[in-house]
């Protein structure tokens, strides 16, 4: 064991009477809210939360801090005081639950054990206590149960294997069925498979159960499922957990008695109204589990209308706390009304956008805090098409809609399959009689999720909706078959593995085979062929564009797109661009142009080049003139041609392989031939790093002046028919400024001789790519010859890296990713400490030479939503993404500027 470093805090166990809702770095999120309840005096069952920094210490060293103990024997009394009981007594047991609550939600990835304290004498105490003898030996099977897996790490299906040959014997189906004597055998059946399996008796001493208990929860912070769900949200791996011990309030005591989850909007749309489910004579577990069917919390009603009623008042109080949709877990014991917790529920992307806008409605919060609520990858979400409602597609069945979406895939029954197919590039649905948490790695990988069991509030449900993956639970038509790998839908029909279904997230429909797909209505706004107005789709619509529109008041950044030709130029106008900030050239080369390239990259004389370079230009100006014409008062960055020229020629096999065939036929080939020359003569090892960019000006004479010459003609042109061309002219792959000076001096010479020719005067700004180290290092100098500054952040992170993004990503990126070395791709989210440090560096060091320099980025970087907030911190101007990214990257614009603001957010 390691020294055991404690830190330096006045104690490590907080009563739920000390506690806040804004101590959720200490006491976690769970832990955090209870004490928020307590002090708002609803009804939560007495308790106490063992720290974070516990945790963390117990993590580093191995060992509990050594005052843990004694703090936790010292709450332990009060509480035993307070409920006029002791923990595990004979008579009257004082019994508690043990559960995680790390400081944000991670639902279902970490350890939960109820009913501590029952024993073999206990069981009986308890049984006289509540006159029921059922209802004592149904917790004690649970506690053996849960305590078996958690804590000894005893696989949970021999359990569930023995409940199921209990209910086999009693020819029942349900575990409410079971009567006493049923579950007494059951318990020691149980303990029989732990004695077994882990080799030790289970624990009849109360306090050694609750100690294990809470190692067995610090421990859960560092399983492979808490760890790869915190690389999926982002979570940092450091934070720990705290540990809540809860004294136990029962819902498995009758028909009077029920568990439950509620929610005060639904999370799936964000409507208003009576949304969750309820589950009589049952412990939370059974509800979240997704292992028995709940009814509608409606029907609580006419089951409880006592607590009903008071459930309301109380979810109206913690909305109006809180304001915002709450996620709520409750408990009643023979008709008295337990909160067992509370936190801001996870919500699909339409009802995020939804419920901030109905809240400033309400005067619960401001435009700034709704626009805090909703984030840009849940409007990219928002963005993706939806199923055709006409279609003729079989509908098989229908479930819950707990996570919306258009998800088609092949059906497979288990994670392990899920993931494997996945890799190979096959698209699934992940089918389950319900999901736990030894499934996130499927789901991960699945295109949706489908349950057969299970509610809005299910595992499968709140998981999916964190993830933003499509899901329908509780589809009770549909028999799941996960040993034999099946799934049998109503009339007979059999779902085999690897059969194509297509599950609709937003209305719970389960279809055979696959569904087409339509724009979504989200889409259809931006493209402006959508308007507000009465039904479901247009109030998201509106809720969007009042979101949407904030976000632009507020921002500071511009967004620009990287768009090529006039028609996604348009269509990123729409979008909202604020101008082009990446044209690539060479995308205008390819196609039926590419022969006049090959007889420019196989001119043997200046005359053949010129010819060659003559025939081309009138074919770039017409490109710029669309250009320029479609993005008309807007800036439109021209980047110079960048790859290397044998990207333009045939591939050198199927080159050879045509060379080989016309000798052998004796047919005539002399231009293959010269062509084959070219590509073994212009090949490179690594031609990321060869001869390109701008590289490419400086050794072929004449093509960046055609390129210079080609805009500066089409700028004239559009000028002379009234428009207003804002062109600027970019050089890739700069390294020093002598290159740069170079070209600049050569581009600024043939715009001059435009001006002549045409009698407009141009403003064209020259500037450069920010793409190499050398260039971020030197960005002081290459200022001085460069107006503006455009960052490549593509090429930046490989050059920085020092990786192929072509190569690597499919070679070790996963096992960086599953190792923990990324918590995200680099090519995803900038690398702040490495890429990132040179932006900012190159940006100040630019703006200290030419205190007008303009600096922005065109790398896909431009369009993520957390990378977006780096660059307006760091000061560029503008960010330049593809334009179906454009509406993100404003959103997120708008973000960044609120939060450099101070305001709070979430």
């Amino acid at each position: 064991m390691s020294e055991n470093k404690e830190p330096h805090v006045a104690k490590f166990v907080y009563d739920f009477t000390e506690g806040n809702k804004d101590l959720k770095d200490l006491l976690g999120g769970k832990g955090a809210n209870l004490a928020e309840m307590t002090n708002l005096g609803l009804p939560v069952p007495p308790g106490f939360t063992i720290t974070t920094e516990a945790c963390k210490v117990y993590l580093e060293s191995g060992e509990e801090p050594a005052a843990l103990r004694d703090e936790v024997s010292a709450h332990l009394d009060a509480l035993e005081q307070r409920m006029g009981k002791k923990l595990g007594q004979a008579d009257d047991p004082l019994l508690v639950s043990v559960r995680s609550g790390a400081k944000f939600s991670m639902p279902g990835m970490m350890d939960t054990v109820l009913n501590i304290g029952l024993s073999d004498k206990s069981v009986q105490g308890l049984a006289q206590q509540a006159g029921d003898d059922r209802f004592a030996w149904d917790s004690y099977r649970r506690l053996i149960q849960m305590f078996g897996k958690t804590v000894l790490g005893v696989d949970g299906d021999l359990f569930e294997e023995a409940l199921d040959k209990a209910k086999e014997a009693k020819k029942v189906t349900v575990d409410t069925d079971l009567e006493a004597a049923d579950l007494k055998k059951l318990v020691t059946a149980f303990k029989k498979i732990v004695k077994k399996e882990a080799g030790r008796d289970f624990p009849q001493d109360p306090r050694e159960q609750m100690d294990l208990a809470i190692h067995a929860v610090f421990d859960s912070w560092n399983t492979d499922r808490a760890k790869l769900y915190r690389r999926q949200e982002r979570i940092p791996g450091d934070l720990g957990t705290a540990v809540n011990v809860c004294s136990m309030v029962f819902g498995n005591l009758g028909p009077d008695s029920g568990t439950g989850v509620a929610f005060t909007r639904d999370p799936a749309s964000g409507h208003q109204g009576v949304y969750g489910d309820y589950l009589q004579n049952a412990q939370g577990e059974d509800v979240v589990a997704g292992i028995r069917n709940t009814v509608p919390l409606a029907e609580l009603e006419q089951i409880d209308k006592k607590s009903y009623d008071q459930l309301m008042q109380i979810m109206e109080t913690l909305e109006n706390h809180y304001k915002d949709l709450c996620d709520i877990e409750f408990t009643i014991e023979r008709g008295q009304l337990w909160m067992l917790q509370t936190r801001v529920g996870k919500r699909t992307a339409g009802a995020a956008f939804r419920i901030a806008t109905q809240l400033v409605d309400q005067g619960l919060i401001d435009e700034a805090e709704a626009l805090q609520r909703v984030t840009g990858a849940q409007l990219a979400q928002l963005m993706f098409p939806r199923f055709d409602e006409n279609t003729k597609v079989a509908q098989v069945g229908r479930g819950i809609a707990a996570s919306p979406g258009a998800a088609v895939g092949k059906a497979v029954f288990d994670s392990y399959t899920a993931v494997k197919w996945s890799r190979s590039g096959e698209k699934v649905i992940l089918v389950r009689r319900e999901t736990n948490p030894d499934d996130l790695d499927g789901m991960i990988a699945a295109e949706g999720i489908l349950t057969s069991r299970g509610g809005k509030t299910s595992h499968a449900a709140v998981v999916a909706r964190g993830m933003g993956k499509t899901c329908v639970c509780g589809a009770e038509e549909l028999e799941v078959d996960t040993k034999r790998r099946r799934m049998t839908v109503p009339g007979g029909h059999v779902v085999e593995e690897g059969d194509l279904i297509s599950i609709d997230g937003s209305s719970g429909k389960v279809y055979l085979g696959e569904v087409p797909v339509v724009p979504s209505p989200v889409v259809e706004y931006f493209e402006g062929r959508m308007h507000a107005g009465a039904n479901d789709a247009d109030e998201l619509v509106e809720a969007v564009h009042r979101i949407m529109a904030f976000a632009d008041r507020k921002r500071r950044l511009r967004v620009r797109a990287n768009a090529d030709n006039a028609e996604d130029a348009l269509r990123a106008r729409r979008f909202g661009a604020q101008g082009i900030g990446l044209c690539r050239t060479e995308h205008m080369f390819l196609g039926d142009r590419r022969e006049l390239v090959e007889r420019l990259i196989l001119a043997d004389t200046e005359a053949e080049r010129e010819e060659s370079l003559k025939a081309l230009l009138p074919l770039q100006k017409q490109d710029f003139v669309e250009l320029f014409s479609a993005m008309d008062g807007l800036p439109v960055t021209v980047r110079l041609l960048d790859p290397p020229l044998h990207e333009f020629l045939p591939d050198i096999t199927e080159l050879s392989v045509r060379v080989a065939l016309a000798e052998s036929r004796q047919e005539p080939h002399e231009n293959e031939l010269r062509l084959l020359q070219a590509v073994h003569r212009l090949h490179e090892q690594n031609p990321m790093l060869g001869l390109r960019g701008v590289r490419l000006g400086l050794v072929i004479p004449g093509l960046f002046t055609m390129q210079v010459r080609a805009i500066a003609e089409a700028a004239a042109e559009r000028k002379n028919a009234k428009g207003d061309p804002r062109a600027e002219i970019m050089i890739p792959l700069v390294g020093t400024v002598q290159e740069l000076e170079i070209v600049r001096e050569e581009a600024d010479q043939v715009v001059a001789e435009v001006e002549a020719a045409t009698g407009v005067e141009l403003k064209l700004s020259i500037g450069t790519m920010i793409e190499l180290p050398r260039a971020a290092l030197t960005a002081g100098q290459i200022a001085e010859a460069a107006e503006f500054f455009s960052f490549g952040t593509n090429d930046l992170t490989q050059t920085v890296w020092g990786f192929s993004r072509d190569d690597v990503e499919a070679s070790f990126f996963t096992a960086y990713l599953e190792k923990g070395i990324f918590g995200v791709s680099p090519f995803e989210t900038i690398d702040k400490d490495g890429v990132g440090s040179l932006v900012k560096l190159a940006a100040e060091a630019g703006r200290k030479t030419r205190p007008d320099l303009k600096l922005g980025v065109c790398g896909e970087h431009g369009g993520d939503p957390e990378s977006v907030h780096f660059f307006h911190e760091v000061g560029l101007d503008y960010v330049s993404c593809s334009p179906f990214r454009i509406p993100v990257a404003r959103l997120e614009a708008g973000r960044a500027a609120i939060t450099a603001n101070g305001s709070d957010h979430r």
